[in-house]
């Protein structure tokens, strides 16, 4: 079955429910996720995107700081890195 994914500042999610990892949907978007900034796949925890509403221009922003680039809500790399550190600590592969 194919889930209907948004981009979200370079990062993967289902579009229905906002989640990287969603059993609703049947979706897993943390191999697409890692991939695209470099990383090898793991079993990591995924993504925990903030609220987030669409702008006029069909984006996705932060609900915090009302930005669609908004890097301290959506600073995926920093994110993905702290999750495949914990994940290695936690000794997953």
């Amino acid at each position: 079955m194919e889930v209907d994914t948004v981009e979200i500042n370079d990062a993967i999610f289902c579009s229905s429910h906002i989640k990287e990892v969603c059993e609703e949907c049947g979706y897993d978007g943390r191999e697409e996720n890692d991939a695209f900034y470099g990383f090898n796949p793991i079993n990591r925890e995924p993504l925990a995107p903030p609220s987030v509403t669409v702008n006029k221009d069909g984006l996705h922003q932060c609900k915090k700081h009302g930005s669609a680039g908004c890097n301290q809500c959506f600073g995926w790399k920093k994110q993905i890195t702290k999750a495949r550190t914990a994940a290695k600590k936690a000794g997953k592969k």
